[in-house]
């Protein structure tokens, strides 16, 4: 299996988690902006449903696709349990110029795990072998790379992981949770240092980035240093934050001003209705508000008014409104 663009990667590697419904076209976009002159070493798009690029409906699933130059190299994530239409997905990613493949072993979702996809797969490992290997041959040139639990109902790290090392992924990146635990416990980056073990002990060439409970980029770099991992995936700590990836290892976040703060707010909502309004819920875009409006004069009420609007335009209003007060 190719390996790709993973081989020319600097470690360790610091990358853009994929986010149901928040690391869209619209926020990645704004992070390539914001990011510079770093950025995410590899973003991530949605994941998406293998099944639905393959179906009648797949226009508006295509939507979850579009990325920028600016974004490269970006992996396209999917999930799915039926290796015939993984496989023509995958030949439909590698089409669309992505740089990499993803798939979701994961997602807790019940919707995503009735199809016996996400983390429902880590109870089925043969069926999760023929789904990678339907990928690969269905996009021959692209790197496959894995995101998983430590288990499912229990921690399995040590039967699952070889399963995945098995087929020549090019990567995997661990959750450092189970799928029963969801995100209600701390992140066990301990057994992200025993991943890293058992890749040697496989004499494995895939990669081993962590996931779970990173704040920053300092805080991904001490992880690597105390686990081994070859990167890190960032996800929570984006929201609010698209200058995350700007950031150098040794320096905190710089301190955001409040109108820079809510002028890149109004901007990512005109993106999304822009790119997406047509396709999504402008409801999604309010799950930033929380993010981005708090720990100033005045946030609570911003923060309401935000959240009772129905529109980019209402939006722009409301936070024109807010900065041309705190001027008076």
């Amino acid at each position: 299996m190719v390996k790709g663009f993973w081989d020319k990667l600097k470690k360790p590697v610091m990358v853009l988690a994929p986010l149901a419904n928040v690391t869209d076209a619209a926020f990645r976009r704004l992070i390539a902006k914001y990011s510079k002159p770093a950025g995410p070493d590899i973003f991530w798009t949605e994941f998406v449903s293998a099944d639905g690029l393959v179906s009648k409906g797949r226009e508006v699933l295509l939507k979850d696709l579009m990325y920028t130059p600016a974004e490269r190299p970006i992996v396209a994530q999917l999930f799915g349990a039926r290796p015939e239409t993984m496989r023509e997905a995958a030949t439909l990613v590698q089409d669309l110029g992505f740089d990499g493949l993803d798939i979701n072993m994961g997602c807790p979702d019940a919707s995503v795990e009735k199809q016996g996809a996400g983390a429902a797969l880590i109870k089925n490992q043969k069926l999760a072998q023929e789904i990678i290997a339907a990928a690969a041959e269905g996009a021959p040139n692209l790197p496959i790379s894995i995101k998983t639990r430590l288990g499912y109902n229990r921690d399995e790290l040590e039967e699952w992981l070889p399963v995945l090392l098995e087929t020549g992924v090019a990567a995997v990146t661990i959750h450092a949770r189970t799928r029963k635990e969801m995100s209600k416990v701390p992140a066990c980056w301990e057994r992200v240092r025993r991943a890293v073990e058992i890749r040697n002990e496989k004499g494995s060439e895939a990669l081993i980035l962590g996931n779970g409970d990173v704040r920053d980029l300092a805080h991904a770099h001490s992880l690597v240093a105390e686990t081994g991992a070859d990167g890190v995936m960032l996800g929570r700590a984006i929201f609010g934050n698209p200058w995350l990836f700007s950031e150098t290892e040794n320096s905190p976040e710089k301190s955001r001003g409040v109108e820079e703060k809510l002028k890149v707010l109004v901007e990512h909502t005109k993106l999304f209705h822009e790119l997406l309004g047509d396709i999504k819920s402008f409801s999604i875009m309010k799950k930033h508000y929380k993010a981005y409006v708090n720990g100033f004069a005045g946030a609570a009420e911003l923060r309401e008014k935000l959240m009772n609007t129905e529109s980019a335009k209402q939006v722009e209003e409301v936070v024109d409104k807010y900065l041309s007060s705190m001027i008076q």
